[in-house]
């Protein structure tokens, strides 16, 4: 498939309760995160760009194409563009079986002869041998893969997934994560995905955009945008940053992997990984302390020297957020306020901190 342009897009939107007034450029190509509560109008905008939303005003490109014009009085109908759209259920036709559902799409593309688009979906999402089955036999993970296949078939210039996990427990999540994870590696199209899971946002995401009360509060790569001091993320969703690396080492005595990036490296617990991999570690601020010295005849494993860049207040009074840099890597560090004056921390300082838990994220 080839690389499509990046997305411009401009949404004003207003309702009664309501309003979505937001603009962005997206990437064009990889994962883009559409993240925030419930309500805070990421799935409108998902609709707005899949040309849903009648009362619409604003732009949508997508490169050279133009979906949605107020200035030149174009609306595309959504029959018109070339989006396939994944919701939170599958919404399979039951009566079909999974070829039938996949092939439903792949007839609405005019004109098309070659069954490459099919052949590829079937591939990308590894359900060949799933075709003659009933839909109604398929687990809730296979339902989504199947959904998923019946979008890429017409051959989309973006996929818009609208919290496609929502409906799967812990356990089919965990099934369907490998799968996404190959469609954000394989697919030469950009990819807009709605979620509200940090785990989701996390594994998968490769640029974010956090809404909140339908505008954009914090926009950008999403390691960037994880290491903000200014978004709130929720008493439920701690902070943390995403830390990109390859296993240079294995210690299979110990079972643990050794990830190593330009200014340091980490140890982690080894569940498969080999030589050469590329990884994503997810470190979170409460697991994170700081010291003046390099740590000596400690249980923690992980240590890295670092400089401290700025510091927030955090929601109760005794405790702060501290943002820290290693090299091109960032990490942040929850301690009280007591802490920081007692060591007597300041910005641009030289610290060690210590990395008590580190998350595999693949």
């Amino acid at each position: 498939m080839t690389q499509a342009a990046a997305i411009d897009l401009s949404v004003q939107l207003h309702r009664e309760n309501f309003s979505l007034d937001v603009a962005m450029v997206l990437p064009g190509a990889g994962i883009s995160v559409l993240f925030g509560p419930s309500g805070c109008g990421k799935t409108t905008l998902l609709r707005c760009m899949a040309g849903l939303e009648k009362s619409m005003r604003g732009h949508l490109h997508l490169g050279e194409t133009v979906w949605h014009s107020e200035a030149q009085h174009i609306r595309l109908a959504p029959h018109e563009r070339a989006i396939g759209y994944v919701f939170q259920e599958a919404s399979l036709f039951e009566h079909l079986s999974v070829q039938q559902n996949i092939e439903f799409g792949f007839k609405r593309i005019r004109g098309e002869r070659s069954r490459q688009p099919v052949d590829e979906a079937i591939a990308l999402l590894g359900i060949g041998h799933l075709l003659t089955r009933s839909v109604a036999a398929l687990s809730g993970g296979e339902r989504q893969r199947v959904a998923i296949a019946r979008a890429l078939a017409t051959r989309p210039q973006l996929l818009l997934l609208d919290e496609p996990m929502a409906a799967l427990d812990a356990a089919r999540k965990q099934d369907l994560f490998p799968w996404l994870e190959n469609l954000r590696d394989e697919l030469r199209i950009p990819m807009v995905y709605v979620t509200h899971s940090m785990d989701e946002l996390t594994r998968l995401g490769d640029h974010l955009v956090v809404l909140d009360e339908g505008r954009v509060s914090a926009m950008g790569p999403v390691t960037e945008t994880l290491s903000s001091l200014n978004v709130r993320w929720g008493p439920s969703q701690d902070m943390g940053v995403l830390m990109a690396g390859q296993v240079s080492q294995l210690e299979p005595a110990w079972h643990l992997a050794k990830v190593s990036f330009p200014t340091g490296h980490l140890w982690v617990r080894n569940d498969g990984m080999k030589l050469g991999d590329q990884v994503r570690l997810r470190v979170l601020a409460r697991d994170v302390s700081i010291t003046l010295q390099e740590p000596s005849e400690t249980s923690i494993q992980n240590h890295l020297q670092v400089q401290i860049i700025d510091t927030a207040e955090d929601d109760h009074p005794s405790q702060m957020r501290v943002r820290m840099q290693c090299g091109p890597q960032m990490l942040l560090a929850r301690i009280t306020q007591r802490a920081w004056h007692q060591l007597g921390l300041q910005a641009g300082q030289t610290v060690w901190a210590q990395l008590k838990a580190v998350s595999v994220l693949r």
